[in-house]
Order: C-alpha cells, then sequence, then structure tokens
C-alpha cells in the first residue's frame, strides 16, 4: 500500500531519537509520535517497527509453527524458531513493497516522512499527493507488483530445493503469502493501493482528481462491509480451510474477530482518504492575508490598558511590539492580555507579556495553501507576524483563526 495506508495481509522529519546514537548498529527508539524503533533509513527515508509489530510477529510464529507440525513434526519445538524466522522474513518483503512505494515517490519528487511496519503490514508516508493520474497509477501498482515479483521468486526458489524441507515449507509460505498481500492491495477500493489505480483511472475520465476519491472511497466502504460479512462465511464454510465442525466455536470467534478489525482498518482509511481529499481541495481558499487580524505597532513600555485603547480605537485585533525605528521585536500573545485582570491593566507593560519574534513568526503576506501550512508547521507558535514583501508590517496571524478557516471549509460540499 502507499501513503498513510496498511499494506500487506490487511506530514515530517524525525525528532528527537533517544538512545545509543549513530554507528553503533543498534536499532533506536525516537520520540516521534507512534513512531517505533528505528531500523534504517534507506535512501534517505527512516523505517520504523511499530510496537503492534510484536504482537503480529508473536500471533503469525504461534500459528505457523502448528502449520509446520504438520508437516514436519520431527522438528518439535523448533518449528516456533523457524516459524519466527518466517515471520520475520515475511515482514522484510512487506519492506520492499513500501520501498517500492518509496522509491516511486522520491523519483515523482514527492516527500516521503518514514516507512513504518505495524500490525497489519506496512505504511509508505507520503507526505504530498501526486501531480497527474498516471503517476498516481504508477506510485499505487508499484507495490503489488513488486510482492508479485517477490510472489515468483519464492516460487522459483521452492521447486529447486527438496520438498517437506524446511527451505521447501519456509519458500512455499513465503511465496503464498506475497501471493495475498498483492491480491488484497489490488482490490479496488480506498485505501488499498488498487483503490488508488481506480482513484486515477476515475480522475483520467474526468479530470476531476476529487471524483475518482469520491469512487474509491465509497467502493473502499463496500469492500470493507464484504469483508465483515464475507470473511467468517468462507472460513465457516470451509472454503479458507478451517474446520466446520468447531465445537468450542474458537475459530469463528478468531475469524470474526480478524474480519472487524479487517473492516474497520478498510472504513477508517477509506474514510480518512475522502476527508484529507477534501481538505486538499479546499487548501487554496486559506491565504494569509485574508486570515490576517489588523494590528498596531506598540512601544514596549506602553501600558497594556493604553495599548487596548489604540487598538479598540483603530479596528485592530492585536498588538506588534516595535522598537525606537519601528522595527517589529515581539507579539503580545492574546492569551497572556487575557490572563491580566481589568484593574491591572493600567499597571502593566505590554513588554511583559511580549513573546520575542524569530524568523519563522514572519509569515509574507502572499502564502497560501500548502505553502502556508509548511510554513506554520515549521515554526510552531499561537501568533505569527504577517509582512508585506517591502518588510512592512501587514498585521497578526492566529492558529486558531487558521483552525476556524479549517473547520469551514470542511463544512462546505466539495465542487
Amino acid at each position: 500500500m502507499n501513503q498513510d495506508d496498511a499494506s500487506g495481509e490487511n506530514d515530517r522529519p524525525q525528532s528527537g531519537a533517544t538512545g545509543p546514537g549513530p554507528g553503533d548498529g543498534k536499532p533506536r527508539r525516537t520520540d516521534e509520535p507512534g513512531g517505533g524503533i528505528l531500523m534504517g533509513r534507506p535512501f534517505g527515508v527512516p523505517v520504523y517497527v511499530a510496537p503492534s509489530w510484536f504482537v503480529v510477529a508473536a500471533l503469525i510464529t504461534w500459528v505457523f509453527g502448528d502449520q509446520i507440525d504438520r508437516v514436519l513434526p520431527e522438528l518439535g519445538a523448533a518449528r516456533y524458531l523457524v516459524s519466527l524466522f518466517f515471520a520475520v522474513a515475511f515482514y522484510a518483503s512487506v519492506l520492499v513493497h513500501e520501498l517500492a512505494h518509496t522509491i516511486a515517490a522520491l523519483r515523482f519528487k514527492l516527500p516521503v516522512r518514514r516507512i513504518q511496519l505495524q500490525f497489519f503490514g506496512g505504511v509508505s508516508e507520503i507526505e504530498k499527493e501526486a501531480e497527474t493520474p498516471g503517476r498516481e497509477f504508477v506510485l499505487a501498482f508499484v507495490g503489488p507488483l513488486l510482492s508479485l515479483v517477490l510472489s515468483g521468486v519464492f516460487y522459483l526458489a521452492m521447486i529447486a530445493v527438496e520438498p517437506g524441507t524446511v527451505p521447501g515449507v519456509l519458500l512455499a509460505g513465503l511465496m503464498i503469502s506475497n501471493l495475498i498481500v498483492a491480491a488484497f492491495n489490488l482490490l479496488p477500493g480506498l485505501p488499498l493501493d488498487g483503490g488508488r489505480m481506480l482513484r486515477a483511472v476515475v480522475w483520467k475520465l474526468t479530470g476531476n482528481a476529487m471524483s475518482g476519491t469520491v469512487a474509491a472511497a465509497w467502493i473502499g466502504r463496500a469492500l470493507a462491509v464484504a469483508v465483515l460479512v464475507g470473511l467468517p462465511l468462507l472460513t465457516r464454510t470451509g472454503l479458507l480451510g478451517n474446520s466446520t465442525d468447531d465445537i468450542s466455536g474458537l475459530n469463528t470467534l478468531t475469524d470474526a474477530l480478524l474480519a472487524a478489525i479487517l473492516a474497520a482498518i478498510i472504513w477508517t482509511g477509506a474514510g480518512n482518504s475522502l476527508r484529507m481529499a477534501r481538505l486538499r481541495e479546499h487548501l487554496p481558499e486559506l491565504r494569509a492575508r485574508t486570515l490576517t487580524r489588523r494590528a498596531i505597532p506598540v512601544e514596549p513600555a506602553t501600558p497594556l490598558s493604553e495599548a487596548l485603547r489604540r487598538a479598540n480605537e483603530a479596528g485592530a485585533r492585536a498588538l506588534v511590539v516595535v522598537d525606537g525605528q519601528g522595527n517589529p521585536t515581539g507579539l503580545v500573545r492574546e492569551t497572556s492580555i487575557a490572563g491580566v485582570p481589568q484593574h491591572r491593566r493600567p499597571w502593566v507593560a505590554v513588554s511583559a507579556l511580549t513573546q520575542e519574534l524569530t524568523d519563522g513568526m514572519k509569515v509574507p503576506a502572499e502564502l497560501t495553501g500548502q505553502p502556508l501550512l509548511d510554513h506554520l508547521r515549521a515554526s510552531p507558535a499561537t501568533e505569527y507576524l504577517v509582512v508585506e514583501d517591502t518588510g512592512e508590517i501587514y498585521g497578526v496571524l492566529s492558529t486558531a483563526d487558521v483552525e476556524k478557516a479549517f473547520v469551514r471549509a470542511m463544512a462546505r460540499p466539495s465542487s
């Protein structure tokens, strides 16, 4: 699967790693939310293993170990060691699937935040959309294509070794699992790769990317319902290999739980894809100039009450602290003003409430859409100074106003 989707059987650089430093050959935990363990940086893209992977690895080791016991009972307890090797090799195959997406994205000059191996496969977090339907199709297709290639390679290797041996069983398992990965990801509904391919086709036919997203997202939701209902039925009838005379009902319960998890992942992913597409559609409506609050300049020693009186007279909603030459040096935060009682305001200078102005807090008035969001994300703050190309003060941009604009844009129907 490609950006922001899970692959396998089912916006940001890395921050502050802790633990052993580079060059010691040991995996490191990071402070990035949800990152997990950093395993490496192929092509400059960090690869993380989420804690949920260990749960799935243990489950695969247990289930596949029992399967091995039916073919190679002489292995005894060693079958679980072989099964653990299979779990690691399978997720290495998933990593190859994700690297295919990543390499294609980098070739199209699309930034990739990270790759993460997790509960039901992997995620390639590509931070921007492809510019054309053709690129979108290629970006989605390369993952399943690599899984099919791996399945073929494992098949050729399998027929070259003796059947009924440990290598033969491992290669057969990897061949089948990669075939399942490819087939599942080719299903034509978001968030699966097949859904992105369908999105690209509808985008090409209609000339509207949003139309493609809507079609693929709703088919994805239909797939989620089909998985929720169909998977337990298939296993109950024995078409997927489970016994139909399971008196304890354990298999039925397990199949239903697996179906519910898969359905939830697909349904949620489809909905998220639809919401993100709607957000991108409205991004051009976010303009620094139109969202900026009018501001007045005040000197540091000005009492807060006097500064607010001047702002009210001018119809301004923000205060910019300037030096003796009129150059901006800081902003008076709205939350700081609210924290000063009315009776104290004549005795509090604005300098006591000033946030020092940094280069990242200066926003060009002409910024719009994604470049505006990238600028704000790179320098987190509650208020920003909006300036003209000449350096003249235009006003103050509040992140609260940007968030409100987001909500209004998302509430409007798509075109």
